[in-house]
């Protein structure tokens, strides 16, 4: 009998987590939708789908059967589909900023390439404006701070990259704060795309790139000493490589980690075998993602009761990784502290009467 079988989560606990201030820096646009939104887009455009409650299309959508990293993206044309004029992704952006900030997540960076919205006719700036505007008016809203990350993908060809790089460039000051690499890895290395992450940083714009997820770490070394990554996007298995690690750990390049995702994209077997703890008992800079709510069928506050749950993180480990993700946001240094300032200060006040994590079963909180 395990742990599992005689106790469950205490509800109180977890609303204390939704409550706790929080930084989201993996979150993938196309895979956060809502589900009610997904079902409307695809009726107005005569889209069929094999369900038509929100519901069971959540769960028909969750991505827990993949065999692996390329399964797990395939399923991004169903959601890709809806998401090729601006009144839609701007809707998709303005929804995601709302359930953010109802998740007490305080800062996000949401990441999309935008050439994946151009199969209708908008240009690279339509799909950039339509994207700031659903952002900007969620944090008028809401106060929950929104930044856009572009991505880039491994499986297009270099000008593809450099096509995504001028783009972010150009957007630098209007609410774009990184450049991206993402998509699956194994057979589309990182050094193909150098001449986009050299021009992004000659721009001045920060660096995340996906790496360590669908291969090893040599994919995570590429990403850091070839493109000049400032994170890493999962970094999943850095420790295969124990240099690395110590490099990472040193320098400060932070881990974007998505554990659920991880899991179910077989990086990993089970959340509770997951390299998290082991990157964070070295003192590496981890944060704690989602990847794409939607996909994953997770919250940002789900993730981190399951790190409570299965990684045995208490009230103050969750704090404190809850303030890396605030030091090592993508935003201008003064702007990051104050945000993290005013965490630690509503972290203190929650931390004054934490539930348990656990009640017996059966067991009311």
């Amino acid at each position: 009998m395990t742990l599992a079988d005689t106790m469950r989560i205490n509800p109180a606990f977890v609303e204390l987590v939704r409550a706790m201030p929080k930084a989201e820096l993996h979150c993938h646009l196309d895979g956060s939708l809502r589900p009610a939104t997904l079902l409307a887009l695809s009726k107005a455009r005569g889209i069929a789908l094999p369900h038509h409650e929100a519901d069971a299309l959540a769960r028909w959508m969750r991505v827990d059967d993949a065999h692996n990293l390329e399964e797990y993206l395939a399923r991004f044309e169903i959601t890709l589909a809806v998401m090729q004029t601006g009144v839609e992704i701007e809707r998709i952006a303005h929804e995601l900023v709302l359930d953010a900030a109802l998740d007490g997540i305080r800062y996000i960076e949401v990441r999309y390439c935008p050439a994946l919205h151009t199969r209708e006719g908008l240009s690279g700036n339509d799909v950039m404006n339509a994207m700031l505007d659903g952002l900007s008016r969620g944090e008028r809203e809401t106060g929950t701070v929104a930044r856009v990350i572009v991505c880039s993908l491994r499986s297009f060809p270099w000008p593809h990259s450099m096509d995504m790089a001028e783009l972010a460039v150009a957007y630098k000051d209007r609410g774009v704060v990184a450049f991206d690499l993402a998509g699956g890895e194994v057979g589309n290395p990182a050094h193909e795309h150098a001449k986009a992450f050299e021009y992004v940083r000659h721009n001045n714009l920060a660096v995340t790139v996906h790496a360590g997820e669908g291969d090893g770490a040599a994919s995570i070394h590429e990403a850091v000493h070839q493109c000049g990554a400032n994170r890493i996007g999962h970094g999943t298995r850095l420790r295969e490589d124990a240099a690395l690690e110590a490099y990472l750990v040193d320098r400060r390049i932070a881990l974007e980690v998505c554990p659920t995702s991880n899991v179910q994209t077989r990086v990993v077997k089970t959340f509770g075998e997951h390299p998290i703890e082991r990157y964070r008992r070295l003192g590496a800079l981890v944060t704690v993602n989602t990847d794409n709510t939607m996909m994953s069928g997770v919250s940002l506050t789900d993730e981190f009761v399951a790190c409570a749950e299965h990684l045995g993180w208490d009230f103050a480990t969750l704090s404190a990784v809850a303030l890396n993700a605030f030091e090592a946001a993508f935003l201008p240094y003064a702007a990051r502290m104050a945000l993290r300032e005013a965490a630690v200060l509503d972290l203190a006040q929650l931390g004054r009467d934490v539930p348990t994590v656990f009640l017996p079963a059966g067991e009311e909180a």
